[in-house]
Order: structure tokens, then C-alpha cells, then sequence
């Protein structure tokens, strides 16, 4: 792990922490499951590091960890992040392709989109977008001044508490932002979407092993172990293939 970016959860905090759990009250307005969500947050050692060291949110540790792992970011290059809110994964791919400008590269660049509005962060150009709209890949590419090198997405559907219909919402949403990705991406770049364990992905992983060299499926240890959070990570993209 490089310096700043080590990951919570290791013995020392364990034995510092583990006993102090807290505990969170019943309010009279907030539902079971809003109270269970308010707790883990108060103790999840990542929400903790993540104040701390400056990051938008907790799940800059995804992909912190599978940056360091595949080596995906380098400087110069343009990166698209879908459904940004609140900006954690937008943060870390600004301070690391934004970095090292010169020596004959271009300065990097990291597109937020979003239908919500989002704090500004340094290094990251957000817009209000929907990326189905039929012209929103022409916009994208227009403000990237070129293709992409990268799709990120983290989104995820409202969950309805539902296994099987949570798992079917967000895999449809992912094979949307496949969908997104091929549109704008390089020959070379990469797509990482999140999906939930379920197997019933089969056609999204097949259309990305059409169209990627590499496809794969990620746990990071920030994705919590009571959660069926997976993500998808296709690399080495062949461009953009002949209508059938």
C-alpha cells in the first residue's frame, strides 16, 4: 500500500475499537432500517479513515484498492465517473490523473456526471447529465475534447429490500453504463461498474468479454462482508464493434 492510502481494520484498531461498538436509539421518526444504516456507518473503521484523511466518502477505499491491484489510473488520463455523488471516486481519480503533467503528456481529466448537484472538488469537472439521453455520449466526448479512457460507475438502484429484485435493478443499471462506456471509451480503456452476487449477470459479462480483453470480477475489502457487492472490472477495450 502506498503512503495515505492504507486500509483500515488491522489488528491494532481491532483491539482499540472492537469493544467500543456504538449503539444507536430507536428515534421516534427514523424507520428499523435507517437506525441499523446510522450504526454501521458509526462503525465502520472506513467511514472513520475517510474523515481523516480528506476523502468525499468511504467508498474511495474501492477504488483505491483496485487501482493498486490492476493498475488502472495513470496521469493524463480522461475518466469518467457515472452517477458521482458525492464525488469519493471522482476525488481519487482527479489526484491521480491530474497529477505529473508535463514531459510531452497532457494534463488528465475527470468528468462527473450526475443528476444531483455536487460539491465542487479540485481536478474534477461535474455536470448535471443524464447519460441515457440519446446526446449525452456526443456531450461527454465534446467536454473530454476526445474518447475516454475510463468509465467508472458506482451507482446503484434504490434498494426495495427485495434480494433478487435489488440484484436484477442494479445489473440492469450496470449493462446501461456497458452500454454508455462503449459509446465514448478509447481502444485500451477500462469499464468498472458495481453489480451484486446473484449469477444472473450472464449477459452483461458476456457482452463485455466481446468487447474487452480481460473481464473480471472484484471483492474489495472495503465493500463491506455482510454485502453482495461485487464489481465488474473490464480492461483493455477493443473499440467500437460493427453493428450486426
Amino acid at each position: 500500500m502506498t503512503a495515505g492510502k492504507q486500509r483500515p481494520g488491522g489488528k491494532g484498531e481491532k483491539e482499540r475499537g472492537g469493544s467500543l461498538k456504538t449503539r444507536v436509539k430507536s428515534a421516534r421518526k427514523r424507520t428499523l432500517s435507517s437506525t441499523l444504516w446510522l450504526e454501521r456507518q458509526l462503525n465502520d473503521p472506513y467511514v472513520a479513515q475517510a474523515k481523516r484523511e480528506g476523502w468525499r466518502s468511504r467508498a474511495a477505499y474501492k477504488l483505491i484498492e483496485m487501482d493498486e491491484r490492476f493498475h488502472l489510473l495513470k496521469p493524463g488520463m480522461r475518466v469518467v465517473d457515472l452517477g458521482a455523488a458525492p464525488g469519493g471516486w471522482a476525488q481519487y481519480a482527479a489526484r491521480t490523473v491530474c497529477s505529473d503533467a508535463g514531459q510531452g503528456r497532457d494534463r488528465g481529466r475527470v468528468i462527473g456526471i450526475d443528476l444531483l448537484d455536487v460539491d465542487p472538488i479540485p481536478g474534477v469537472e461535474f455536470t448535471i447529465m443524464d447519460f441515457l439521453a440519446e446526446d449525452a455520449p456526443a456531450r461527454l466526448t465534446d467536454m473530454l475534447g476526445g474518447r475516454a479512457d475510463a468509465v467508472m460507475s458506482d451507482m446503484a438502484a434504490n434498494a426495495t429490500g427485495h434480494r433478487q429484485t435489488d440484484h436484477l435493478k442494479i445489473v440492469a443499471l450496470a449493462e446501461l453504463a456497458a452500454d454508455f462506456a462503449c459509446e465514448v471509451l478509447a481502444p485500451g480503456g477500462f469499464f468498472v461498474a458495481k453489480v451484486l452476487q446473484g449469477g444472473t449477470e450472464g449477459q452483461l459479462l458476456a457482452r463485455l468479454k466481446r468487447d474487452f480483453a480481460v473481464v473480471r470480477h472484484v471483492k474489495p475489502a472495503a465493500s463491506r462482508k455482510d454485502s453482495a457487492e461485487l464489481y465488474v472490472l473490464a480492461t483493455g477495450f477493443r473499440g467500437a464493434q460493427p453493428q450486426d
